[in-house]
């Protein structure tokens, strides 16, 4: 073989160790499709090391690689400089022989010739593009609870003045009766939006907390209120570190959902086989709130009740939206609101026996 028949690979730019602080699976290919480089997350989840991974083609690990081919080899010879396709992966984890769906975006470097490959797992993106939606629409949310609860409460002192000055000058005490339904409504007015601008009023204080303490309060008080008929049980990973934040808002939060868990479960209470869990977790390369943080707190709140009415599944954590009557339906709100104040979110999964609220909180 002469000299010229010799083929050199390219060159691989410097810097892509970078790409192993991503979720998404990241791989740089020549248009052959011979790997030269692959970041962690690819190799996690395709199962293979990265030393095995090089030099393979990344269209041995495709099912019905044709489309990528073509789209491999146009954007390398610049036809387009990306472009967007869907298309299954081979994985060879034990335990996983489903081939796993992904978006696969396709883009030419500048660098060599060479074409640097991104695949999104379609469960990864659904949930990223869920919680976005739920992101912005708890900002507006918190938007239209201050305008509202100023709104409101500017006329309350002046309704609640006028029914007093009002109930001095009547004699008859059938009319002050009247008066005495307004003050008492306007009060309970007052009370209502005074909730709803409590989360942005209180002060975020910040020290050490302990998930594990904070369940331990949350579950003394659920079990106080409800003494019979309601195991609630513990699920804890000990090896969980402390993190900074606001101990009482956390309470509140977990407390919100745990009594709203256990005022469903009354039927199962009655008969003596509710049941509440308490579960703590850890989570590695986790993307909150659009940031991909190395490691979360997961901690899920699950109850064996009938589950959240269909009608309210996806509108559980609006305002003045609740599943029970005379709920208020600011329980789930402020909860979320306190979740989020500590760069978290809440995600929640529900059917008929089995409820789970999973709070995510970022750790150090």
């Amino acid at each position: 073989m002469s000299q010229s028949e010799v083929r050199a690979d390219p060159i691989v730019p410097q810097g892509l160790e970078a790409f192993d602080h991503l979720a998404t699976l990241v791989c740089v290919v020549v248009p052959d499709g011979r790997c030269l480089f692959a970041n962690s997350a690819f190799e996690e989840t395709l199962g293979l090391s990265r030393r095995a991974m090089l030099r393979e083609s990344i269209f041995d690990w495709v099912v019905s690689p044709g489309l990528l081919k073509e789209v491999v080899s146009a954007v390398a010879r610049n036809e387009y400089a990306t472009s967007r396709l869907e298309a299954e992966l081979r994985r060879h984890l034990q335990g996983h022989g489903e081939p796993l769906p992904v978006q696969v975006i396709v883009t030419r470097l500048e660098q060599g010739n060479l074409v640097l490959i991104e695949l999104v797992e379609v469960e990864q993106q659904t949930r990223l593009d869920r919680d976005e939606r739920a992101l912005d629409q708890a900002q507006a949310n918190k938007e239209l609870i201050r305008n509202l609860a100023h709104e409101i409460k500017n006329p309350l002192g002046g309704i609640r003045g006028s029914a007093q000055l009002l109930e001095m000058e009547l004699e008859s005490k059938s009319l002050t009766e009247y008066t005495q339904v307004i003050i008492h409504e306007a009060d309970r007015l007052q009370s209502l939006v005074d909730r709803l601008l409590a989360p942005h009023r209180r002060p975020h204080v910040v020290g050490d907390v302990n998930i594990h303490e904070v369940c331990e309060r949350v579950r003394s008080l659920i079990l106080a209120e409800f003494p019979k008929g309601l195991r609630v049980q513990r699920d804890y990973d000990i090896s969980l570190p402390d993190f900074r934040g606001d101990r009482e808002q956390l309470i509140q939060a977990v407390l919100n959902i745990a009594h709203n868990a256990a005022q469903a479960l009354c039927d199962r209470i009655a008969h003596g086989d509710a049941r509440l869990v308490l579960r703590t977790r850890v989570a590695r390369r986790v993307t909150i709130n659009r940031q991909l943080h190395r490691l979360a707190l997961v901690l899920h709140i699950e109850d064996n009740g009938p589950g959240i009415p269909e009608a309210i599944r996806d509108r559980v954590f609006y305002p003045l939206v609740s599943g029970r009557e005379g709920g208020s339906g600011l329980g789930l709100t402020l909860a979320q609101t306190f979740v989020q104040q500590h760069q978290g979110t809440i995600e929640c999964e529900s059917e008929p026996g089995r409820t789970v609220f999973r709070i995510l909180i970022p750790l150090p």
